[in-house]
């Protein structure tokens, strides 16, 4: 069995707790002789710039290429607050997207049952709920030129952020929504702002278009971005595939999070094309952040990191059935009424990081044997 190239990049605050517990999975799939690894590590975010004056090295980066599958913990913390713009944690993570070309990022908001109570919304608004927010994640407003601060002769200050799409960027990422939503809802709702942008109304035109071209058979919706919003909080089930931009994709997609119960419960893909063997460069991540007020005291919730290596066993490893697994394990575990502090509902058992991570393990190996 060829060994799968797999980059872990912890990072900071508590990424490398909770890469920790994924480490443990890789280990248990390693046992069971379901897959062979060969794992390597890196630093990006703070952690980096400690070391190499920068967010990520051109090492990691050549690291990242070469592998199979990134799988990235979380950067920043209040640690690095001072550090100039271009080497702050964040620029780690953008320059991976941005070189590794990692356009599409796949962010699912599943609440499961045992955690519908948790949410912030009344259980019968969220109780069973599968979406999965496409963002398009190397264009616009977080990369568009030019993105300055600029002195005025009267002595105030001007800031500029530029959103630019071009054509073939809206297609791309329109193509991964309407190819999921195949094999789901067959439902894309498309959301911008073209009422006040001109990038809204080519966004809506390339979608629009692209959906004539060959995929009639998925059901098409256009939504303004803010009435999106506000539609998620009011009836979320109504989505299957959301597509959008990257600014309205980082918003929309944190509103969704807390549908879900906590930010600590989801996963996330970046995906690039795919390449002549139909293989994509990848990256996968908990949406959660750094959280360093709680980094290092073992209670970090680990179930995004290891939902994100589910994915990675989905997209990348070729291993649906496994992803499937461990995708059940999670909700066996919270079935079973195990919570991180930050789902801990009253009548529940509270557990640490590596408890959770442990359960999640036994509950894999007990589903593979059944």
């Amino acid at each position: 069995m060829a060994a799968q190239k797999l980059l872990l990049l912890p990072g900071d605050g508590i990424g490398p707790e909770v890469m920790g517990e994924v480490r443990r999975v890789l280990a248990a799939i390693e046992a069971k002789g379901l897959l062979s690894f060969e794992i390597d590590e890196d630093l990006v975010g703070g952690c980096a710039y400690d070391a190499h004056g920068k967010a990520i090295s051109d090492e990691a980066v050549a690291k990242a290429h070469a592998a199979d599958a990134v799988l990235l913990g979380a950067v920043g913390g209040p640690k690095w607050d001072g550090v100039p713009y271009e080497h702050r944690p964040e620029a780690g993570l953008l320059r991976l997207r941005k070189d590794l070309e990692l356009f599409a990022n796949l962010r699912p908001a599943i609440c499961y049952p045992a955690l519908a109570d948790s949410s912030a919304l009344k259980r019968e608004l969220v109780d069973g709920l599968d979406i999965v927010i496409v963002r398009e994640l190397t264009g616009g407003v977080y990369f568009g030129e030019p993105k300055e601060i600029t002195d005025l002769p009267n002595g105030q200050k001007r800031a500029v952020d530029t959103q630019v799409y071009e054509t073939y960027e809206i297609e791309r990422i329109a193509k991964v929504a309407f190819e999921l939503a195949r094999v789901r809802g067959n439902r894309v709702t498309s959301a911008e702002k073209r009422n006040v942008m001109k990038s809204g109304l080519l966004w809506n035109q390339v979608v629009t278009a692209t959906h004539k071209s060959g995929y009639e058979d998925v059901k098409l919706d256009h939504m303004l971005a803010d009435a999106l919003g506000m539609q998620l909080v009011r009836a979320p089930k109504q989505f299957d595939v959301i597509v959008t931009d990257n600014l309205f994709g980082d918003i929309l997609s944190d509103v969704a999070s807390m549908l879900t119960g906590s930010l600590g419960m989801l996963p996330s893909a970046s995906l690039g094309a795919e390449d002549a063997s139909g293989r994509r460069k990848a990256l996968y991540e908990p949406v959660h952040g750094s959280a360093p007020d709680i980094a290092g005291q073992g209670v970090a919730n680990p179930l995004a990191m290891i939902a994100s290596l589910a994915m990675a066993l989905k997209y990348s490893l070729g291993k649906p059935e496994i992803a499937d697994t461990l995708d059940r394990a999670i909700a066996g575990v919270l079935a079973d009424g195990l919570r991180t502090g930050d789902i801990w509902t009253e009548g529940s058992t509270r557990v640490g990081t590596a408890e959770m991570g442990q359960a999640v393990v036994a509950k894999f190996e007990q589903l593979l044997a059944a």
